[in-house]
């Protein structure tokens, strides 16, 4: 695949290409900016009414990076997703949610949400891990007996902590993919990745990899004996209350709620397409899930706050190790997990995604705040994934 449409699942979208050849053309629209903020806040004290009426007279900066990426990165819509330390949430939009009828973003709107998927699948592991079904430092062998044999791969070598921090040095099946969209079992992804030599002994490096989710997704299969998405639905999204999050059904282009459409442009001087139904099976445990801003707010906020996860699991998902080539300067790696340091001066913890149409930047912080925002093209420059990048931290710090 050129540089196209399967860039997504790299992480949130840096140097780990995956490509998708763009689906049918819409039309082009020049892009205009709109604001649709909301607050939504429980019912606020005197200091609570002194603080908002303050913020009221100074310069709202989330939509104003809102609006700068879409008047500047040619993106054609921006929503974010906003919760302060006292579990308020504001939602905001730019941009057009559709450009052929040129309708209005939808508020808090479905998007992919891509590599964001793998916190999902590492939480449901490290589940497993407490309820002692999985060792996080045995062989994958163990579990895919077999499995796992290629060019210097050898499933007895490589532990499903590894493949959770990416250290296992599987290559990534989704560079190899071609430009065949189509649906794909998970044990089809596997093969396309072991039919090319590991990138390194397992344990001797770090480099992301989707394979290293498929992995996890079909040991989670083996162990429950019940499909990832059941169990992703069971033991997180019901228990964390997430009312606008799913795992797509095989065969299931859609996305079930309001939207934006998702677009690819090839180059500059050529129309947006709208990818916005494809098949999103070539993700699977890697990227195929579908949220809302304030869903993977909840998400995380409740991932962070031990409400997901007992202590010991969660500390070990927060052991992290360096992942600067991938995610940025001061970026680590843990469990599924990535911690990213604020201008601030802390840190933020999540993950970010982008597949085919749909770009996702987002984190929560310790003390309860959290951000997500979303763009509806994925982003192949450096400078428009700095500007994603710098409207999450701008938020958060706010």
């Amino acid at each position: 695949m050129r540089e196209q449409t399967r860039q997504g699942l790299r992480s949130p979208g840096r140097r780990q290409g995956t490509r998708r050849r763009a689906l049918p053309a819409a039309a082009t629209v020049t892009i205009g900016v709109m604001t649709l903020g909301t607050l939504a806040p429980p019912a606020a004290s005197a200091s609570d009414s002194a603080a908002s009426a303050a913020a009221a007279t100074r310069p709202d900066t989330i939509q104003q990076s809102l609006n700068a990426l879409v008047r500047d990165d040619g993106i054609p819509a921006a929503l974010a997703s906003v919760q302060d330390r006292n579990s308020r949430i504001r939602t905001c939009t730019a941009g057009v949610g559709d450009l052929t009828t040129g309708s209005k973003v939808p508020r808090d709107g479905q998007v992919r949400i891509g590599s964001n998927t793998k916190t999902f699948v590492a939480v449901v592991v490290l589940q497993l891990v407490a309820e002692q079904k999985v060792d996080l430092d045995t062989s994958v062998d163990t579990y895919l007996p077999g499995l796992v044999r290629g060019k210097r791969i050898d499933g007895h070598r490589i532990t499903v902590r590894q493949l959770l921090q990416h250290t296992s040095g599987l290559p990534n099946y989704s560079n190899h993919l071609g430009d065949d969209v189509r649906y794909y079992t998970p044990r089809e992804l596997l093969a396309t990745a072991l039919q090319h030599p590991a990138d390194f002994a397992p344990g001797t490096s770090w480099k992301y990899s989707n394979t290293n989710y498929v992995l996890a997704g079909l040991i989670v299969q083996k162990v429950t004996g019940r499909p990832l998405a059941e169990e992703i639905d069971r033991r997180v999204v019901r228990h964390a209350g997430l009312r606008h999050t799913y795992f797509p059904a095989p065969g299931d282009a859609s996305i079930r709620e309001p939207h934006p459409h998702g677009y690819y442009r090839e180059s500059a001087d050529v129309p947006l397409r709208d990818i916005t139904e494809t098949d999103p099976s070539w993700g699977w445990a890697a990227g195929q899930m579908i949220s809302t801003g304030s869903d993977l707010n909840r998400f995380f906020s409740a991932l962070l706050a031990g409400r997901l996860l007992p202590s010991a699991q969660l500390a070990q998902m927060r052991s992290t190790v360096p992942a600067e080539a991938t995610f940025g300067p001061g970026a680590r790696y843990g469990l599924g997990l990535v911690s990213r340091p604020l201008p601030c001066g802390s840190l933020s913890w999540g993950h970010g995604g982008s597949f085919p149409g749909y770009e996702t930047r987002g984190g929560a912080t310790d003390d309860g705040r959290a951000t997500n925002v979303a763009v509806t093209m994925q982003l192949t420059d450096e400078a428009g994934r700095r500007n994603l990048e710098r409207a999450v931290d701008t938020a958060l710090c706010r």
